[in-house]
């Protein structure tokens, strides 16, 4: 679901400093109670997304294990990382997985996020708001310069693979439908063949 950015004021005896509530602090509150549900802030707007169904989870796992070699030397596999964006004051998103630079601990930045500089690659396997992945999330990576964008597009049954951000785009797109396989630029610290199929876990 999407909630709107203005939160209700608490009470007037309070003045707006002491009662202004932030997105994250209605981030926080998401994680704290809602187990499993991903929160992220995207154009001044929080997207709340449920727990990941099981053929979703299985893509990300199929994907981690597909990436184990890069798990070590100048790259790491992370699941579930935030990125900071700069798009917005409180901008974030939390990739299914991507690949980083090995030192991505030491660029951190606000709320656990990470600079977007050490990331090389993000991938989003789509859940039911599979339009975010689509259709939002590719100008806020593409701005945060993110090189490459992988979406794993169950909705419509194929692969995107976007790749040379460059003023809040992505100038390549290659699609990539069941049975095929693609190739990553090795840019991502090396050179993956990957199976669509292996994304589209059903």
């Amino acid at each position: 679901m999407t909630l709107a950015p203005e939160h209700p004021c608490p009470p007037a005896a309070h003045t707006a400093e002491e009662t202004a509530v932030s997105l994250i602090d209605i981030a926080e509150t998401v994680f704290q109670n809602l187990p499993g549900y991903r929160a992220e802030i995207l154009g001044g707007q929080l997207i709340v997304t449920p727990p990941a169904d099981p053929p979703h989870a299985e893509s990300l796992t199929n994907l981690t294990l597909a990436f184990a070699a890069l798990h070590q030397g100048e790259t790491r596999v992370v699941q579930a990382v935030g990125i900071w964006l700069p798009t917005g004051d409180e901008d974030y998103a939390i990739p299914d997985l991507s690949i980083v630079d090995a030192d991505f601990r030491d660029h951190m930045t606000r709320f656990n996020c990470i600079d977007p500089a050490v990331f090389r690659v993000v991938f989003e396997v789509t859940s039911s708001n599979w339009r975010d992945d689509l259709d939002r999330k590719p100008s806020y990576y593409a701005r945060a310069g993110v090189p490459v964008y992988v979406i794993g597009d169950r909705k419509h049954g194929e692969v995107i693979v976007l790749t040379d951000p460059h003023d809040g785009e992505y100038r390549t797109r290659s699609v990539h439908r069941p049975g095929e396989s693609f190739v990553l630029p090795e840019s991502i610290g090396a050179k993956v063949e990957l199976e669509v199929d292996s994304l589209l876990s059903e």
